[in-house]
């Protein structure tokens, strides 16, 4: 197997920083901009700097900003769609920043669609969307990913502090542990540079993963294809606590159409009156629930997959073609122009939509300061479980909480810097003892194979059978792909579907804890909430090591 040399690092394959960012979406970019200019950062990611989930985000921001509104009542709107597993301390703390952080975007040079008119406090136009009782959400038309990205990109690239790193893939984490030491600090990781096939060895006083989330273990998904779960899996295998990750969400609407992947229909589009008929024009989403379109994320999509399955259909139909042409094109540009390439005009027909993997709920166990269970090691983003989606998550919320823990983990690095130690050099990569793959096929077949089972028995509506199928097959691929990777160089697809594999296993024993149906898991044989199941599900890896108080003030004495 690849691993560490006993031997450090010559300095020409050993690259050290105070922060070592992996990830480069709107929480690892903002956290950089945020940090201290005196301390050097890393910002490492996969492919491209922008590319990632937050480019592809269309729907907006959520965060109060119109005198109508409240932080009360954006705080149980979140509390309510979490279904009960929410921390209310957590969603407050994000709720009460959320102008704040609107405001840093604004004067980070973000151009968020106007509304001049009488009616709008904020002079911004502000969309709802599903689980929303007011209008709050902030938008730039329907590429509010892009918007934010491409400006912190250009503003992080400006930076004399930061050094990129792109076509960088994470391969696990450098601890003490691994090398044999006392305690577990984090020390640094090894890194996989894509164009020249070297692994570099990356040090580093703080190691922040912002690295997404995992909806790629799915078949079907509105993720690119980055969300592998790297950084909740390599936490995981460096000791880490993991919670809610049976918690996956399903975007209710991607467009279903044989050229076009993974593109999402964004929920904006129902905050503006889109309806959701079958294929034959009836109506289905108020027999669902009262709120109808605006029911949350987790309702929606099990009523689309209730009525495919039980009619039959392979997709439904959702339509805004009874708005004004020059509105939709005025508010909805993107998708308007994707849809049009592909031959279908929304302003004149119904558009077909089909759920799709989306977001991951769960992840790396934080605290408030987005530190977790390593000394040294934050998580920011769809890598962390924070506290603030519970059991399902609000639509609009997740750049929020992005924003927000990005600051606090900046707040955070910026006061312990002065005192935390300069880790020891690392060893280097040692890849003598592994051979070239002779039989790529199997990397193929097992990712197949992986996401399709998912896709089956852990999806939308769960057995605890199909589960048990799921657990079986999960436990036969990890072994061929621990196998694999024992014995063959490692290359990107190999390290991916590793991730994939353990973040599979994560949401399947998740789930199978489970015993009731809650937020996004729903699972016919526990059809009802059982309150006495009123708390996370947190795994804990065999090689943890529980906190005795505030790592960070023991570190500073050590």
């Amino acid at each position: 197997m690849d691993k560490p040399t006993e031997k450090p690092a010559t300095m020409p394959n050993l690259n050290s920083h105070d922060v070592l960012i992996i990830g480069s979406g709107a929480a690892g970019l903002s956290l950089a901009l945020r940090l201290p200019p005196h301390l050097s950062v890393a910002v490492v990611s996969k492919r491209e700097l922008q590319e990632g989930n937050t480019l592809y985000a269309q729907g907006g921001i959520s965060a109060v900003l119109n005198a109508t509104d409240s932080i009360d009542a954006h705080v149980q709107d979140t509390l309510k769609a979490g279904a009960g597993l929410c921390d209310e301390a957590i969603v407050r703390r994000v709720v009460e920043r959320g102008p704040d952080s609107i405001q840093w975007l604004l004067d980070a040079g973000v151009q968020f669609t106007r509304d001049d008119s009488p009616a709008s406090s904020s002079g911004y136009h502000l969309t709802r969307e599903g689980g929303h009782t007011h209008r709050r959400v902030i938008h730039a038309a329907d590429a509010t990913g892009r918007a934010v990205e491409t400006t912190l990109t250009d503003l992080v690239r400006a930076r004399a502090n930061v050094e990129l790193f792109e076509h960088h893939a994470a391969i696990d984490l450098i601890t003490e542990r691994k090398l044999g030491g006392p305690g577990n600090r984090v020390l640094g990781a090894y890194l996989l540079a894509h164009r020249s096939n070297q692994v570099k060895a990356f040090q580093a006083r703080f190691v922040v993963i912002a690295s997404g989330g995992a909806s790629k273990v799915y078949l079907y998904t509105s993720n690119p294809d980055v969300a592998t779960g790297d950084g909740i899996a390599m936490g995981w295998r460096a000791g880490c606590r993991v919670a809610n990750m049976e918690f996956m969400q399903f975007h209710p609407t991607c467009l279903y159409h044989s050229k076009a992947k993974s593109f999402l229909i964004s929920e904006a589009l129902r905050g503006e009156g889109a309806i959701l008929s079958l294929p034959n024009g009836d109506r289905f989403m108020p027999r669902f629930d009262a709120r109808a379109e605006l029911a949350p994320r987790d309702v929606v999509a099990r009523a689309i997959d209730h009525e495919i399955k039980r009619t039959g259909s392979k997709f439904v139909h959702l339509d805004i073609s009874h708005r004004p042409a020059d509105f939709i094109a005025a508010h909805f540009p993107t998708i308007h122009a994707r849809c049009l390439e592909l031959g279908i005009d929304i302003t004149r027909e119904p558009i077909p939509v089909v759920p799709a993997a989306h977001y991951t709920c769960g992840g790396l166990l934080v605290d408030a300061h987005a530190r977790t269970d390593l000394p040294g090691l934050y998580a920011i983003g769809e890598t962390a479980y924070t506290g603030l989606h519970g059991a399902n998550r609000m639509a609009s919320n997740s750049l929020l909480e992005c924003l927000v823990f990005a600051e606090c983990a900046a707040q955070d690095i910026a006061e312990l810097a002065s005192d935390w130690a300069t880790p020891p050099a690392v060893p280097a990569w040692d890849a003598s003892r592994v051979v070239e793959p002779d039989e790529e096929v199997v990397i193929s077949h097992n990712w197949e194979e992986l996401r399709r089972f998912m896709w089956d028995y852990v999806g939308i509506v769960r057995t605890n059978k199909r589960l048990q199928r799921a657990k079986r097959r999960v436990d036969l691929l990890r072994q061929e792909i621990i196998e694999h990777y024992s014995h063959f160089r490692v290359e990107t697809n190999l390290l991916e579907l590793r991730n994939l594999v353990e973040v599979a296993d994560l949401i399947i024993q998740s789930a199978q804890r489970r015993r009731e149906s809650r937020g996004l898991h729903y699972t016919l044989d526990f059809p009802q909430q059982d309150p006495s199941q009123l708390r996370p599900t947190i795994l804990i890896p065999n090689r943890y090591r529980p906190r005795s108080g505030d790592w960070a003030a023991r570190a500073r004495l050590d």
